[in-house]
């Protein structure tokens, strides 16, 4: 940890002016990795840097995708790879998401033993049945950018720490002349037999392994590389190969199952065998590549080309220290503890994906070189244009350059001229609803935050809504919406492609391309031909009828994704005003909008729905997950801005904890910890690809914004209070608010917000 003296030095370095109250305590302190979602299981609680590539974290079971034929609902609770409440742990791998509702990758698993040689991870019922091995709490520690525990059956001290590209482990061994370090190139996270493509391992020397695996999965061409090494040379080694191959060749000349340097199948398993001293830490550096063995070992000796371990943890707390200084909050500790454990949330993903020396595999399956960018992977953008962009916006401007050039790198490479729809690792995966790239590349150009050519960013955004196959498209042009019997999903593409057509036509006009802001401000529209006469939305079919007997509460077969029409008939965020008028005017809207938040949900409506639980839900509202998640500023445009002052300090309260199950749903790549970050600050970007932000309730005392131009931004809270939810008046720089919106320039110019709080509210 970095002392007083030396933690002000270098925050001055950086160009950021800390607070007393920053310099004394460092802002990763605040940090709980493990806060999540324990009951769904998808907190991530291992070592990585902020964006990096390699996410280090422990993996508690190896359920697979299916079971017995179909799919396994245990499934969803290893998301991440680990869950609070299991009792052992299968091992430690390089790659996983953060609080997905799908997942992926799990690569390279890696676990020390002591004693018998297991290659196998056995199951959790029967103790020591494999090579997992117990663990208590008490013993796990995690802190930014570094994990610890304790393999209770080896007696084996687990540390891991991180850079971007490389995972750095060290392990504390009893003395054993048994000693053995696993390595699982089966394993895998949603995995199946058959997810394995083709592994290939490579013993370079006796402290050098190199290799690849390419999986068919969520992504379904991917390929990641690495290098391994060690800090004391292998004693011997050996492996399996858990499939043969119908036609083997002549391989069978050699015994390839010991120490044999050129393995290659799909379900191979390695182990290193080494004597160890008591106490004697055995260390090993584990980098990753989407390019080539070669790119993953240059990556390896450029970030670390020595062995110090502390050295490296040290490094990686700077890094989130760095990252967390960007805004600096004056606030209780469990709010303190909330936030920035949120801003971790948030810096996690989207994850640099290219090797130090700018190469990266790209959507065709050829590697590219990065032309003055960072190459970025993992965009879930259905979650996150909503408010994690928007935050990038503000706090990461030239990350979020490098995203939106990361994404118009995806479409150049597309064979069907489109922007991602949810990609990682030179794959788009398809998931979820909507064009949604367009929306983070119109809020990046609209609100001047990214370099990135702004004609052939809006031609990308074209040729994506113009991709008449495309899950609905052609009949959502062709009809003004999506039939039913078109699409299972007919009614949230429909409204969710006409807010990004809205985007599309913002950027349209920045650019001055009237023609095109004429055709996609009229698509945009679009959303007026699913609200039926009682101003909600439901299924209609091609001749223009509505479907009769419409259930409004179920998220299943009435045509929306993870929502039902409650929640969805809230979703015109880039037109609020005519959503008043749909419903029936300013007093049936707000009846509605009072009743989403106190009407209560029978379970049966969210039984089946993985991302849904009981704890996410106020009223029928659903904040444990997107499509509503602007929904509680809706009042402001109704006339009653203290309903939504009301309703931010609620949901803060209720739906972030800094516990264990302290989320009300997926974080989703940080697009509900973005949430909590901007909410508790006192303002939301409600449509993104607008320039402004409505105001809620703060929950700071006050804030400082270090804006990457030089200036700051300080956010004032005059009589904060858990009483004084309300705001009373807001003050830009002196000059009082008209209205309830901040403008982007606002906050990006500097100076001071101040907001007056009070007991009761004002109109």
């Amino acid at each position: 940890m970095l002392n007083k003296i030396k933690a002000s030095a270098w925050i001055v370095a950086l160009g950021i002016t800390a607070t007393a109250s920053a310099q004394q305590t460092k802002l990763t302190s605040y940090v709980n990795p493990l806060i999540g979602t324990a009951k769904m299981g998808h907190t991530f609680p291992g070592a990585t840097v902020p964006f990096g590539m390699v996410q280090l974290s422990p993996d508690t079971d190896t359920l697979q995708y299916l079971d017995k034929g179909r799919y396994n609902p245990n499934m969803y609770k290893y998301c991440a790879g680990y869950q609070y409440t299991d009792k052992t742990i299968v091992g430690f791998s390089h790659t996983h998401f953060s609080g997905t509702g799908h997942s992926d990758l799990g690569d390279f698993l890696v676990m020390p033993t002591v004693g018998a040689l297991k290659l196998n991870p056995g199951v959790a019922t029967v103790p020591r049945s494999g090579y997992r091995s117990a663990f208590n709490h008490e013993t796990e520690k995690a802190s930014p950018g570094y994990y610890s525990v304790v393999l209770d059956d080896y007696k084996v001290k687990v540390e891991l720490t991180a850079t971007e590209r490389v995972g750095f482990h060290q392990y504390t061994f009893p003395e054993a002349t048994d000693a053995h370090i696993v390595l699982d190139m089966v394993h895998g996270i949603y995995n199946y037999p058959e997810k394995n493509v083709w592994t290939f391992v490579r013993v370079e020397n006796d402290t050098l392994i190199t290799g690849y695996r390419q999986t068919l999965g969520w992504a379904r061409t991917r390929t990641v590389y690495f290098a391994i090494t060690f800090s004391k040379p292998i004693k011997s080694y050996g492996s399996v190969n858990e499939k043969q191959e119908m036609y083997g060749g002549f391989w069978r000349k050699f015994n390839q199952k010991e120490n044999f340097p050129d393995l290659a199948g799909r379900q191979l398993k390695l182990y290193f065998n080494f004597d160890t001293k008591a106490n004697e830490k055995v260390k090993m550096k584990f980098a990753l590549s989407g390019v080539s063995s070669a790119g993953a070992l240059l990556n390896l000796r450029t970030e670390i080309p020595h062995w110090n371990f502390e050295q490296t943890v040290a490094e990686a707390s700077a890094k989130w220290e760095r990252e967390l200084q960007r805004i600096q909050i004056d606030a209780n500790q469990e709010t303190k503890q909330n936030f920035y454990t949120a801003m971790y949330h948030a810096f996690i993903a989207p994850n640099t994906f290219m090797d130090v020396d700018g190469q990266y595999r790209g959507l065709d399956q050829n590697n590219h070189k990065a032309g003055g960018f960072t190459n970025y992977t993992t965009f879930s953008l259905w979650d996150t244009y909503r408010a994690l962009h928007p935050l990038y916006n503000i706090v990461q401007q030239k990350r979020n350059s490098d995203m939106v050039k990361s994404m118009m790198a995806h479409y150049n490479e597309s064979a069907l001229h489109m922007l991602p729809i949810w990609s990682h690792y030179a794959n788009d995966n398809w998931c979820m609803s909507g064009y949604h790239s367009a929306a983070v590349l119109a809020d990046a150009i609209v609100k001047g935050t990214t370099d990135v050519d702004a004609n052939a960013a809006l031609n990308a955004c074209i040729s994506t809504a113009r991709r008449s196959n495309y899950e609905g498209i052609g009949d959502y042009v062709k009809y003004g919406y999506i039939p039913t019997e078109k699409s299972g999903v007919s009614i949230s593409n429909t409204l969710e492609y006409a807010y990004d057509d809205w985007a599309i036509a913002q950027l349209a006009k920045k650019v001055g391309r009237m023609d095109v802001y004429e055709e996609f401000i009229k698509r945009s529209a679009n959303y007026k031909n699913v609200f039926d006469k009682d101003g909600f939305v439901k299924r209609r079919d091609a001749n223009g009828n509505f479907l009769p007997n419409a259930d409004l509460l179920s998220t299943h077969g009435q045509g929306l994704i993870e929502g039902n029409s409650w929640n969805y008939s809230f979703f015109v965020p880039h037109n609020p005003t005519d959503l008043i008028t749909l419903m029936g005017g300013t007093k049936k809207f707000l009846a509605n909008m009072d009743s989403l938040f106190t009407m209560y949900l029978p379970d049966k409506y969210f039984a089946e729905t993985e991302d849904i639980t009981r704890e996410g839900i106020i009223g029928t509202y659903v904040h444990g997950n997107e499509p509503a998640h602007h929904v509680a500023y809706l009042y402001n445009f109704a006339g009653k801005p203290w309903k939504t002052q009301q309703l931010i300090r609620r949901i803060l309260a209720n739906q972030y904890k800094p516990t264990v199950d302290g989320l009300g749903g997926n974080d989703d790549c940080g697009q509900m910890s973005a949430w909590y970050i901007f909410s508790s600050l006192g303002f939301y970007p409600v449509a993104p690809g607008s320039d402004e932000y409505e105001i809620g309730s703060p929950i700071v005392n006050n804030a400082v914004f270090n804006l990457e131009n030089g200036k700051q931004l300080k956010i004032t809270v005059q009589n904060q209070s858990e009483k004084n939810m309300y705001v009373k008046n807001v003050l830009i720089n002196g000059k009082a608010l008209i209205g309830t919106a901040i403008r982007h320039s606002d906050l990006m110019n500097g100076g001071e917000i101040v907001f007056v709080m009070a007991d009761k509210h004002s109109k």
